[in-house]
């Protein structure tokens, strides 16, 4: 058999032992943050690992990229806490197939492709935040109880799980310089898990996780389940039930497109390919719908499982089919041992995780990046570490972006003046006019000291907005109020569209250029200009 085999892409080489590898390994690393965002949330174990496995398998197979790793993450779950603990599960569910419609809305309308305006240095913000986030989380690992209850380990219980923390993370450092054959998280994983098991090592394992919140008395929980049912949440169907499932549908959509499409960037570039984001959504909110019918908490590309991954050598979707399988055969039969397994040795791994996800290069890049973007990816990590709102850090990253380019943009607006041999004064603009720029714009002319005849040439600029539109009415109303006439010359193509729209509302002189190709479109001119050369809108062709 060959080496290389196609699957699901007939241009893409697809690496089998990789893939399967890869997939055991991400599926030993899903399992336990599942479980810990499942708890914290209020949901059985189960419902966790359904989320994991429903959302991986789904997304895996018709999602807009290979390598992307999807499951129950905790980005998406947090927003669902409260709408737990005040109405239930059964409101959780319907939740998480509302976020699942809107998400299938916004890919199949194609609006995923304006991820495309979140700038670089939000960007770095975003990863830097995470893999804070990822490093953070496994500190809690260090502890015992839930919440506020939790008090740190201490005395051999702690120097025990730091030791096969570090022990972990030195085999995941120094074996990939002997053999890169088998992942060396795995390696790591299995190695720190049989010299628990041999030596009867007492230390926290993930029957811990599942049973931290267990009352003395009660019947310890456990992974085993059946196959995950259709269940339709039971919850009245009224416009008031509606609206209470509503906001947190929207926020969950917003959250899990805005955490999982910028990781499809991240793994663009991490991997040189171009994935499909529109594609992403409709995946991503497809198996969202059947995580509200099928008892999962629901989630989104997870960035952790993701990088484990791509490090350990995936390149394709079978990876993630492979830990969605695993997954589930670990609930039908795999549960006595993966709740064995140390979390020490998870932990390791994710250490290594967040430090692979960090992008150590932005600490270069602030000697040469402006202050303002500094600030943006500072800031942006921030909001990420303190609040863990995705959608909101990037949010205010892109806004303060936009606020700082408009800024920018307007200053670069410029205007040569020159008067001809018939005295005409021409205004050569230089820049877009648009919202920011129109102050600056009224103040390039002398209104009282030019001569009768003005031509404003837009030959090196272009009118971007209505608010350019309303500066180009103002200022011809100045001149007409003295007696002086105004031309428009060398108008874009969308700058001409722009005023034929206005038309209604505004009046101004537009120029016939010489040496342009113009033809009037006098089925649509509706210009209140009574000179036949200035009439009011044109068509422009070859600009």
């Amino acid at each position: 058999m060959q080496k290389y085999l196609n699957i699901f892409d007939f241009k893409q080489k697809v690496d089998y032992k990789n893939e399967i590898l890869a997939g055991l390994t991400v599926a030993m690393t899903m399992i336990p943050e599942s479980l810990m965002f499942a708890i914290l949330a209020g949901f059985s174990p189960l419902v966790g690992l359904y989320g994991a496995f429903i959302m991986g398998l789904v997304t895996s197979i018709f999602g807009g990229r290979p390598g992307l790793i999807s499951g129950g993450a905790g980005a998406t779950v947090v927003v669902l806490m409260a709408l737990m603990s005040s109405h239930g599960l059964e409101y959780v569910f319907a939740a998480v197939a509302l976020a699942g419609v809107i998400q299938m809305i916004i890919g199949f309308l194609k609006l995923g492709k304006f991820i495309r305006l979140v700038p670089q240095p939000v960007m770095f913000g975003f990863v830097n935040g995470l893999a804070i986030i990822i490093f953070m989380a496994q500190m809690d690992q260090f502890k015992v109880g839930v919440g506020d209850a939790a008090v740190w380990l201490t005395g051999p219980a702690m120097y025990t799980m730091l030791g096969l923390v570090l022990f972990t993370v030195a085999i995941i450092v120094f074996v990939p310089k002997v053999t890169k054959a088998v992942p060396a998280s795995l390696i790591g994983i299995i190695v720190v898990f049989l010299i628990v098991y041999i030596f009867n090592i007492d230390t926290k394992q993930v029957v811990d996780i599942i049973n931290q919140d267990t009352l003395p008395g009660e019947e310890l929980k456990s992974l085993s389940g059946t196959l995950p049912s259709f269940h339709i949440p039971q919850i009245p169907f009224t416009f008031e039930d509606f609206k209470v499932i509503l906001p947190y549908g929207l926020i969950m959509a917003a959250v899990g497109l805005t955490e999982g499409l910028l990781t499809l960037n991240l793994v663009d570039e991490i991997t040189g390919t171009k994935g499909n984001s529109n594609r992403e959504c409709v995946a991503q909110g497809g198996a969202n719908i059947l995580n509200g019918f099928f008892g999962g908490m629901g989630g989104c590309p997870m960035i952790a499982q993701t990088l484990v991954n791509l490090s350990a050598g995936s390149r394709a979707r079978l990876s993630g089919i492979i830990a969605s399988l695993t997954i589930l055969m670990i609930i039908l039969f795999g549960a006595p041992v993966i709740e064995l397994v140390p979390i020490a040795a998870l932990v390791g791994v994710m250490v290594m995780v967040s430090v692979g996800t960090f992008e150590w290069a932005s600490f270069k890049a602030l000697r040469r990046m402006p202050k303002p973007d500094i600030f943006v990816m500072i800031l942006v990590t921030l909001i990420t570490v303190f609040l863990h709102n995705l959608a909101l850090a990037v949010l205010i990253g892109v806004i303060i972006s936009a606020l700082v380019f408009a800024w920018e943009s307007a200053k670069r607006i410029r205007a040569r003046k020159h008067i001809d041999e018939n005295g005409v004064k021409h205004y050569e603009i230089y820049g877009p006019l648009f919202f920011g720029s129109t102050t600056l714009f009224n103040e390039k002319f002398d209104v009282q000291g030019d001569p009768e005849e003005v031509i404003i040439d837009f030959k090196e600029s272009r009118v971007a907005d209505m608010s350019g539109i309303e500066a180009l009415n103002k200022i011809t109303e100045r001149y007409a109020k003295v007696g002086k006439k105004v031309h428009l010359r060398h108008l874009s193509k969308d700058s001409i569209s722009l005023l034929e729209n206005a038309d209604d509302i505004i009046e101004v002189n537009v120029m016939e250029d010489p040496t342009y190709k113009v033809m009037v479109d006098k089925s649509r001119t509706k210009s209140k200009n009574k000179d036949p050369e200035t009439k009011n809108p044109f068509k422009l062709w070859g600009l």
